[in-house]
């Protein structure tokens, strides 16, 4: 039997659809039906082939990695699973032997193994998961967010990290998951929300997803000026770096309050320099954020969507599966926030 699949079939830019064998599960995997798939950043950067793709990435591949779908049959006993379950899954395939995972601290395993970039992916029409990495989706929260339930991990993880009610917070980068996260602490009580980028679109996106969000272009305003217009005496109480912008970087550092604490998402260059002074006499702490706490940060995902978080409008384009190539050329562009496909 044959399936559709988006393959990295080349080291070169592109993907190429293609048709494939349908996998058999291995014990403890389920085979999914997939139905609607997201594409990330990461993808992106495979699609482009890029130096880290290209270090980074085997051909021929089947990419991707957000999804959900629905289990068509499962190798071996579960007694958290059935077959027609809807699910999605954590795209982070740990070991289960290093101390970290023995201790429950799965996010922590070493050897991890990234679903579409260190082994298949989910681009395809069925794809077999690990047991361990499923989520059972709630039929109340309409699938497609479950296609985004990744990054809107990482959004979560981030922005929980620390305290955040009646905090002031400053997200650097507007990208989906910034714009999630900016959602985020508004819905865990922030007070104060701002979040900057250098792309108009993308701080119009962020207002329309979350209204009460300040979102400032720092090309044309300065920070100093919008702690002024928000009446805030002293720097922010948390920062969360979403942009891997050197420059970002070291503006939220120098708009911290003594004591500040730093979330880092956004990957940075290689020879990123800060002032460590500042960071030593400000007191102030940084976190290095990877992934999504297994599996507790899924929990919060589908209790905040519960209670009330609205970040459907973070999805700005639905296409056709076949329609791959328009949706990864947008995200190229900066002028879309989330793309989901249908199969």
């Amino acid at each position: 039997m044959k399936m559709r699949a988006l393959v990295k079939k080349y080291p070169e830019r592109g993907l190429w659809e293609e048709m494939v064998d349908v996998p058999s599960p291995k014990e403890g995997e389920a085979l999914i039906k997939v139905h609607k798939v997201a594409i990330c950043g990461t993808d992106v950067h495979i699609y482009d082939w890029n130096d880290w793709a290209k270090a980074t990435i085997k051909t021929p591949m089947i990419i991707g990695h957000e999804y959900v779908g629905q289990i068509v049959e499962i190798n071996g006993h579960s007694k958290s699973f059935n077959v027609g379950d809807i699910v999605s899954s954590e795209g982070h395939v740990v070991c289960g032997k290093c101390r970290n995972c023995r201790a429950g601290r799965f996010h922590l395993c070493p050897n991890t193994e990234g679903i579409g970039v260190n082994r298949t992916g989910i681009f395809a029409e069925y794809a077999c998961i690990p047991l361990s990495n499923l989520w059972l989706c709630d039929p109340s929260i309409p699938e497609e967010m479950y296609a985004i339930f990744d990054p809107y991990g990482n959004a979560t993880h981030t922005a929980l990290s620390f305290e955040m009610v009646g905090e002031d917070v400053l997200i650097t980068g507007a990208g989906p998951i910034g714009i999630m996260a900016a959602a985020i602490c508004k819905h865990v009580g922030a007070r104060n929300v701002v979040i900057t980028d250098l792309v108009d679109y993308r701080l119009d996106l962020a207002k329309k997803v979350c209204p009460s969000v300040t979102a400032v272009n720092t090309g044309k305003v300065s920070i100093d000026e919008v702690k002024q217009s928000l009446g805030m005496k002293e720097g922010f109480d948390v920062g969360l770096e979403m942009s891997g912008n050197a420059k970002a970087l070291n503006s939220m550092i120098d708009n911290m309050i003594h004591g500040g604490k730093i979330a880092l998402l956004g990957i940075q260059n290689p020879g990123t320099v800060v002032d460590w002074n500042k960071i030593v006499f400000g007191c102030l702490k940084i976190k290095g954020i990877y992934g999504r706490e297994m599996f507790e940060t899924w929990h919060k995902m589908t209790t905040m969507l519960q209670s009330g978080l609205d970040i459907s409008s973070v999805i700005t384009h639905r296409l056709n599966f076949d329609d791959f190539e328009k949706g990864f050329e947008l995200m190229l562009s900066g002028n879309s926030g989330k793309i989901v496909l249908s199969l």
